[in-house]
């Protein structure tokens, strides 16, 4: 009878390769559940979301007299539905209000959020801190923080401003 003696070198290979050959199964499958992941997909819109809010809430908020038509253009076109309306319907007045003044509003995002989000219906809302600092035309700017409170609307172009307004600031539980 004959006897075969096994290379232990061997079979600690083959042990690390069927090892190996695992692990890169489980990784491949993990990596394509999480990439067809509805929770993916769901971070991924919100991440646009809170994009989308942020430059509005900022484009809002941000307007130069010597530049005006410019600045009410970017206005109307972060926005949609009523807000859109009201812009388009006030844009003579505000125009002459702001050339009268002479001032220069420019907004800087502090930070924002998404607290609310629902893909099936396309509607959003953001709450986003931002600095406003006024310049007047004669005197100092001014800085002025502020939260505001932002209802997006998809649009085939993209999320737009529906509504915008500012957030209360307090307590404002009644007593």
């Amino acid at each position: 009878m004959a006897r075969t003696t096994r290379n232990p070198l061997l079979t600690a290979a083959a042990g690390l390769a069927l090892l190996a050959a695992g692990g890169a199964g489980w990784g491949g499958w993990a990596w394509y559940a999480a990439a067809h992941d509805d929770s993916a997909a769901y971070a991924v819109t919100r991440d646009e979301v809170l994009a989308a809010g942020e430059q509005a809430v900022q484009n809002m908020n941000t307007l130069d007299h010597r530049d005006v038509r410019r600045g009410l253009d970017t206005w109307q076109d972060s926005a949609t539905g009523d807000l859109r309306a009201q812009l388009t319907e006030g844009r003579a007045q505000f125009e002459q209000q702001i050339q009268q003044a002479k001032t220069v509003s420019s907004a800087k995002v502090l930070s924002g959020a998404v607290t609310e989000l629902d893909t099936r219906a396309g509607r959003a809302r953001v709450m986003v801190a931002l600095r406003v600092t006024v310049t007047p035309a004669k005197g100092r700017p001014t800085a002025k923080e502020s939260r505001m409170l932002g209802e997006l609307t998809r649009t085939p172009e993209g999320w737009k401003l529906s509504a915008l307004g500012q957030a209360p600031v307090g307590n404002t539980a009644a007593d």
